[in-house]
């Protein structure tokens, strides 16, 4: 059942970011390009998204278990230290130059197109030179 309810919230997801435009790195682009011919209709997205978080994250804490029935895992962190900051504007400085971030860039693989498949690879090696090197400190 797990495995069927993550299957399902993956197809959602990647159909909501297909069908918002969030797949387009030049329509994430043109909502970064706050200074130039700023597109604002990426902030609708966040702005649903955000909305459907508020009710269903309440919903979830209440029951104390996913919707499969597993035990829910929260993070416990809530301090704003170096590795975070950093990580952080690493995170949007690439989605800045790039216009597309993991999720999207995942759902984009299927396309086999050249960009896309560079950045999941350096997503990748990221991750393991990370998990290689400063992972094991944290």
């Amino acid at each position: 059942m797990h495995g069927l309810v993550a299957l399902l919230s993956g197809i959602i997801f990647s159909l909501g970011l297909g069908i918002s435009g969030m797949v387009n790195p030049n329509v994430v682009i043109g909502f970064l390009d706050i200074f130039g011919s700023w597109n604002p209709a990426l902030a609708f997205v966040m702005g649903g998204a955000v909305l459907v978080n508020l009710v269903f994250f309440n919903v979830i804490i209440k029951r104390n278990k996913t919707y499969s029935g597993g035990k829910l895992h929260l993070p416990t962190n809530t301090k704003l230290d170096k590795s975070l900051i950093i990580g952080s504007a690493l995170f949007g400085i690439g989605w800045g130059i790039g216009g597309i971030c993991p999720g999207p860039a995942v759902a984009n693989l299927f396309l086999l197109n050249p960009v896309i498949l560079a950045f999941v690879g350096s997503m990748i090696a990221g991750m393991l030179i990370y998990k290689f090197t400063l992972g094991k400190n944290h």
